[in-house]
Parts: structure tokens; sequence; C-alpha cells
């Protein structure tokens, strides 16, 4: 499971109530949004995790072909 502070975990709880509140008018309370937010974090978040280490890769490999190239720019002619 993907490890949060408790103040970030605090928020989430928070988020999650308001949100129900406001735009399903489901009134939760904390021990049944800790239960949902606890959920989320081990059954979807994976998901986004694994999306971001795939979008940072890829950013990684476009830098690294930019640094391929600017140092092939700096090659000399040879005879």
């Amino acid at each position: 499971m993907i490890d949060f502070t408790p103040s970030q975990r605090a928020e989430m709880i928070e988020r999650v109530r308001a949100y129900c509140s406001n735009e399903l008018s489901i009134e939760l309370g904390r021990f049944d949004t800790e239960f949902l937010v606890d959920f989320f974090t081990r059954e979807i978040a994976p998901y986004y995790y694994n999306q971001g280490l795939l979008d940072a890769q890829a950013a990684l490999l476009k830098r690294m072909d930019d640094v391929k190239e600017a140092i092939m720019s700096l090659e000399k002619p040879t005879p």
C-alpha cells in the first residue's frame, strides 16, 4: 500500500468527506471515510502510481534523446 503522512491522510479524508457531502449528498462519518480512503489507496492508487512511473520514464527518455542530440551536434568533422 502507498504510504502517506498523517497530514496527507487527514487532508484526503476531509476532501472525500466534503466531496461526498457536496456532490453526492452523502454524509459519511470519519470512520467510514477512512475505510473508503484506504480502499482507494489500496485498490486504485497503484494505477495512478504506475502511470506516473511510465510518464516519468517517457520524460526521462525524451531528455536523454535531447542530450544525445546535443552531444552529437558537438562532434567535429574528420577528414
